[in-house]
């Protein structure tokens, strides 16, 4: 299997995931980060920059009917639990229209949940029909294999550390599990905005809380490899899937260069260690 673009500690792959996923070897990665199409580009409206824009993101976002999307998810969640170590732990982002399938597949497959996530975005868009509720948050799951999995939490760092931009998050207190993040900012739409691009502030606390340094963090729907400039920012290794060329051409592969050439992180992993990996295909 050879990488779509592969520097020190670095992997990434364009292809099926669940066919990509397989080549893998098992229990191989200590963290994973997904997030899969919302199913969400159904035609309908929302609002961006004051004005109506279309949803739709791609055919990669389309439905294909309840039982093929319920395959779809049942199997790449599956080919996760596979590569992941035992004591590593997933985390899978969503709305309704897709958490709950999640939730389902992952109690079905007798994965343990250890928080749900509600991500609060301080900027949402309005809604335009004027017929519900201004839609605001995301879900996170995070979970681990099983119950008696001993997964990584930095809990110092989270209750410690600097979340100033966090208007939920008070200083020297536990994290709660609502998490008050804005949209991507201008300087992480540089090559331009994936359509389900999300916040680098969003990953960098994902994986500073559930990885620690050269761990070996996967995405699986990568994009624009958000989760690999977190990663290298914060010293770990970092293996990214896309079935998209366009996306992994234009935006992925371009931040994860600059978030090299702005970074030691080759150098510190070269320092103690040799510029393959045996875990990394």
């Amino acid at each position: 299997m050879k990488p779509y673009f592969k520097k020190t500690g670095i992997r990434i792959f364009c292809g099926d995931v669940i066919e990509t996923l397989q080549q893998f070897p098992s229990e191989s990665i200590d963290m994973i980060f997904a997030d899969p199409p919302y199913n969400l580009s159904n035609g309908g409206f929302t609002c961006h920059a004051g004005k109506r824009v279309d949803v739709n993101k791609g055919v990669w976002d389309q439905s294909k009917g309840t039982e093929e999307d319920f395959k779809f998810y049942y199997d790449w969640i599956k080919a996760c639990k596979t590569v992941l170590k035992s004591d590593g732990s997933l985390w899978i982002s969503g709305t309704y229209h897709s958490i709950y399938l999640c939730g389902y597949i992952l109690q079905e497959q007798g994965w343990h949940i250890i928080n749900d996530i509600c991500w609060y975005k301080p900027n949402a868009p309005p809604n335009l029909s004027c017929r519900m509720f201004t839609a605001s948050h995301e879900t996170l799951l995070w979970v681990k294999k099983n119950k008696s999995a001993k997964h990584t939490f930095n809990y110092k760092l989270m209750k410690h550390g600097d979340f100033k931009q966090d208007i939920i998050k008070k200083p020297d207190k536990q994290m709660r599990s609502i998490w008050a993040i804005g949209a991507p900012k201008n300087g992480e739409k540089k090559y331009g905005k994936h359509p389900t691009q999300k916040p680098e502030a969003l990953l960098e606390r994902i994986i500073a809380a559930s990885s620690n340094e050269k761990d070996i963090v996967l995405d699986p729907f990568c994009g624009s490899a958000t989760t690999g400039v977190a990663a290298i920012r914060h010293k770990r290794k970092f293996i990214g899937i896309d079935f998209e060329k366009e996306y992994l051409d234009n935006y992925a592969i371009p931040r994860i260069k600059d978030e090299l050439s702005a970074s030691s992180f080759s150098d510190y992993l070269l320092k103690e260690e040799k510029a393959e990996y045996s875990l990394l295909p």
